[in-house]
């Protein structure tokens, strides 16, 4: 059979290789979407594994602590910590915001997830694998561990809200859902950093609690004292994590904390659901709509590229259609020639979005199995697309191999 494919590389090489070449960077960027998808969904499970936790008790009637605000009693630990199943427990807190990194000549800002932990409770880094650099937090104050995502370094000065916190730890692949790394804090200090106002707003809060005759009454100094202080301590965190005992079913030990402690308390797979159905659902259907565009504008490059190739060689198509050449024959080796420029483009899609992926900054995972149905889908595509052109050869007639 006469390949198509072929003469347009031997004669026009150029023409068809920069064309294979320009489709395989659409097809990159199509690659990179999808990983950009799976990134975002390895990135939710990476947070639940690292959280270490069987379960997460948050605030009643939310779905706390990673897609709404969760703020429960610092000292519902303990009794959730006797219920039956339940091996660990500890308190943290969840904060995204700036981190700003102070230095002699750089000042920079981080978009960080910052982590109120107790050392040595379920949600802590100090272990290998996920220290990689570094000690864990040893003392109960201004010490911090940082993903190395952030770009810090042992020894970095980083400020959260009023405080500077010395980096003595790095781990690694320790993320938020949303991409962004972590840093570990000790827990009364993340406590602080979310809740507790800055000082102009608890000067001003002292104020109205003073000319508030309720709060303070004449000739009872020590109510107002009692008020204020209790107005100036925090007690709350975003969720309790728990580990449960080996061999105990999740579902058996969730049921008595919600009954008795009035909390809602998540599985890993209900956590997981609502990380992936429910907290990025509407960006993976953006992404989904993004696909299926490229897809179009994809099977339109083909399709234009492919007919003006064919209509560049309608005298050749006339001669074969003289001697006597079938139609399937004709049809075959346009497909030939849309499914080899498909296949090249693939190619250059592939390596493409393999070189440039790591430079994104948000993760993205390039799967196996998403190259294979993208392979799939561009030789579908390219059979597709190739048909007006087929249409087009067939419409010739045999005399044009001897007009003028």
């Amino acid at each position: 059979m006469i390949s198509l494919a072929a003469r347009d590389i031997e004669h026009a090489w150029a023409k068809f290789v920069f064309t294979g070449i320009g489709l395989g960077l659409l097809i990159g960027v199509t690659l990179t979407m999808a990983g950009v998808y799976r990134g975002m969904v390895d990135d939710a499970r990476a947070l639940l594994d690292n959280s270490g936790a069987d379960l997460w008790v948050v605030q009643q009637d939310t779905l706390g602590p990673y897609a709404e605000p969760s703020s429960l009693y610092d000292d519902a630990w303990q009794g959730i910590a006797s219920m039956p199943g339940v091996s660990r427990v500890a308190n943290v807190t969840y904060l995204n915001m700036q981190v700003r990194l102070a230095g002699a000549s750089v000042t920079r800002d981080v978009r960080a997830m910052v982590v109120g932990v107790t050392p040595d409770g379920p949600g802590w880094p100090g272990q290998p694998p996920y220290l990689v650099a570094g000690r864990h937090i040893t003392r109960s104050h201004y010490e911090a561990v940082a993903d190395v995502a952030t770009g810090f370094a042992l020894g970095d000065a980083i400020r959260v809200r009023r405080h500077t916190y010395t980096v003595v730890g790095l781990t690694r692949r320790m993320v938020s859902s949303g991409g962004d790394p972590m840093v570990f804090i000790p827990l009364k200090d993340a406590q602080q950093a979310q809740f507790l106002r800055d000082n102009d707003a608890i000067l001003e809060q002292r104020a109205r609690t003073a000319a508030n005759p309720a709060l303070n009454p004449p000739g009872a100094p020590g109510v107002v004292d009692a008020v204020i202080a209790s107005q100036s301590t925090n007690a709350f965190v975003n969720a309790v994590l728990v580990q449960i005992a080996p061999g105990a079913d999740p579902d058996a030990v969730a049921e008595p904390i919600r009954r008795w402690k009035r909390l809602s308390v998540f599985t890993r797979t209900q956590m997981e659901e609502i990380l992936v159905a429910k907290l990025i659902a509407t960006s993976a259907r953006q992404i989904g709509m993004f696909l299926v565009i490229l897809a179009i504008v994809s099977a339109a490059i083909v399709a234009f590229i492919i007919y003006t190739l064919t209509m560049g060689k309608i005298r050749e198509i006339a001669v074969l259609k003289l001697i006597g050449t079938r139609n399937r024959t004709i049809a075959a080796m346009i497909v030939q020639q849309a499914v080899a420029l498909g296949l090249i483009g693939f190619v250059v899609g592939k390596v493409a979005a393999t070189i440039w992926a790591p430079y994104f900054p948000k993760y993205v995972l390039l799967e196996t199995a998403d190259a294979a149905r993208a392979i799939v889908a561009v030789i579908v595509i390219c059979v597709l697309a190739s048909g007006l052109a087929i249409k087009a050869a067939l419409s010739v007639d045999p005399a044009e191999a001897i007009g003028g």
